[in-house]
């Protein structure tokens, strides 16, 4: 059950080497500003791409899967064997389905940090207010919040450099508990059906 609820946590609700709080763009060094208008390019370019997957939920469990992510406002991520939950993302709603409590848990995708990375236009200003960026070596981290909804949680994402690439991306909901998701394997793919980010009872399962 608990890991379960960790998955839940997950649906609703990511300071190393280089930290610097960012409260407002202007107030960043040049060098940010490139490295933010690098990323902003490259995440507002990614239409749909496929990955593998491992999450360490908040307790210390681990669940690998297969994903799906469909900018704008679509998301799947369909979880191995032996777990059955899924998880999907699309029409403006993120759907949590747990068929062994049949369960189905339906949240506004634009109220959750997910939605951030989803959206069909990223920004980094608005109603998104960027928090932190951080700078470890080989890594661009950006943590981001809906403004106004900060003690909800908030989203890192967590990059590659040269090329730079998603990698990883961390929730914290708004108990501080950290969901962590890694991304392996990533590839561009051609759009995929609507279908495939609805939640129909009977047709998701593994």
């Amino acid at each position: 059950m608990i890991h379960r609820r960790g998955l839940l946590g997950f649906a609703v609700a990511f300071l190393t080497a280089s930290g610097i709080q960012a409260h407002a763009a202007t107030a960043l060094p040049d060098h940010t500003q490139k490295t933010l208008t690098a990323v902003l390019t490259y995440l507002n370019g990614l239409k749909t791409v496929t990955a593998h997957f491992m999450q360490v939920g908040p307790d210390g469990s681990v669940r690998t899967g297969t994903a799906i992510v469909q900018r704008p406002g679509k998301m799947r991520f369909q979880y191995d064997k032996p777990n059955p939950q899924l998880l999907v993302a699309g029409f403006g709603l993120l759907v949590y389905h747990d068929p062994e409590l049949n369960q189905t848990s339906n949240i506004p995708l634009a109220s959750t940090p997910l939605g951030i990375l989803l959206s069909k236009h990223i920004r980094f200003d608005g109603d998104v207010k960027l928090l932190r960026v951080t700078t470890p070596p080989g890594e661009i981290q950006v943590t981001l919040a809906r403004v106004g909804k900060e003690s909800q949680g908030h989203i890192t994402l967590v990059f590659s450099t040269n090329p730079i690439e998603l990698r990883q991306w961390r929730i914290t909901d708004a108990q501080d508990r950290v969901t962590q998701v890694s991304l392996y394997d990533l590839k561009k793919a051609p759009p995929f059906p609507d279908k495939t980010f609805e939640f129909i009872p009977g047709f998701n399962s593994n």
